[in-house]
């Protein structure tokens, strides 16, 4: 059924849908990749369609998807650093909110059938339960989870006046890279904590900081809940397969269930390495929670999914390998070179 498909990715270039797209365009299916390329890259567009443009382009979407006869959008085109979005907000609802809108309001008019939307745990702010289920409130605590649930809410307004379908993924904390090595994580400046332990292992960074070490976990650190990219991008897939069965619009976490704290991510980032990191401890950061873990009870249970990845020395090692070859120079444009 994959290769009837005729899908939209939108961030397609970037670090979640790259690998989403890899293993799209492996099963068949006719891809086309929308980028601005504000933090994506070509190069990471492996056997799709690449074109350069926004989603707020409204002449530029409605002909992609009557040209490509486009039936499935996959939209994961959006910023993501926290503390930017409190900087700058309107960067953040512009992008995220609006031009999501937009790309929403011309799948409707067009007529497809599927919307699979990349959504953030940020949505539900800081959870009463460590474990967090898809019925937990949403409450967020800075601008873009804000931004994100604004435009869950958007599309859940079209989807209710249209035939169109969705599947809204709320995601933990993404890690990890293509065991094939092809792609992954190449953004500058990115927060993501494993993969800035690897650079600080790497000598990129001066140092790793630990924001907190007085929570009430097992060893003070906060704890959190890491997914490898790949096992979120069959997550994606597997949303997919749902819609494509009948299945009716929903809301799921895409985590495993389990987490592991700070300074458990940092010793396994030292022994993938080698050797200690020169790590500072330093205060807590505003509303972070003491342990935010995914309920994935729904995402189980209704995509049929199982993990592959779901061991944190894997997930360690497919950074650290992606980190290493961006630092002896053999990734250009966001792809490793044979």
């Amino acid at each position: 059924m994959r290769a009837m498909n005729k899908i939209l990715v939108t961030g397609g270039a970037g670090y979640i849908g790259s690998h989403v797209v890899k293993l799209l365009v492996r099963q068949g299916a006719e891809v086309v990749v929308l980028d601005n390329l504000s933090k994506g890259f070509a190069g990471a567009v492996i056997g799709a369609e690449f074109v350069h443009g926004n989603t707020g382009d409204r002449r530029l979407v409605k002909s992609i998807l009557g040209d490509h006869g486009i039936d499935t959008v996959m939209h994961f085109a959006a910023y993501t650093v926290v503390p930017e979005s409190v900087a700058n907000p309107g960067k953040y609802y512009q992008n995220n909110t609006f031009e999501a809108a937009t790309l929403m309001e011309c799948c409707v008019a067009a007529n497809v059938s599927r919307f699979v939307f990349s959504s953030t745990a940020a949505t539900y702010g800081v959870p009463e339960q460590a474990l967090c289920s898809e019925s937990a409130p949403t409450n967020p605590i800075n601008p873009y989870g804000h931004s994100k649930l604004m435009a869950e809410q958007i599309l859940r307004d079209f989807c209710a006046i249209s035939p169109m379908q969705h599947a809204i993924l709320r995601y933990f904390n993404v890690a990890g890279a293509d065991p094939e090595g092809e792609i992954g994580q190449t953004t500058a400046e990115a927060t993501l904590l494993i993969k800035v332990a690897c650079e600080a292992a790497l000598g990129l960074r001066d140092d790793i900081k630990i924001f907190g070490t007085d929570f009430p976990t097992r060893d003070g650190t906060g704890v959190r809940d890491y997914i490898h990219v790949v096992d979120l991008a069959t997550a994606h897939l597997a949303a997919l397969d749902y819609l494509e069965s009948g299945g009716s619009s929903i809301t799921v976490n895409c985590g495993y269930g389990h987490g592991f704290s700070v300074r458990e991510v940092l010793d396994v980032v030292a022994e993938v390495h080698g050797k200690a990191l020169n790590v500072v401890e330093t205060s807590r950061r505003p509303g972070d929670p003491a342990e935010l873990i995914a309920d994935n009870a729904l995402l189980r249970s209704q995509f049929n999914w199982q993990p592959a990845y779901d061991d944190l020395k894997a997930i360690v090692r497919t950074t650290y390998d992606w980190q290493a070859a961006i630092a002896a120079g053999e990734v250009v444009d966001g792809r490793r070179q044979a």
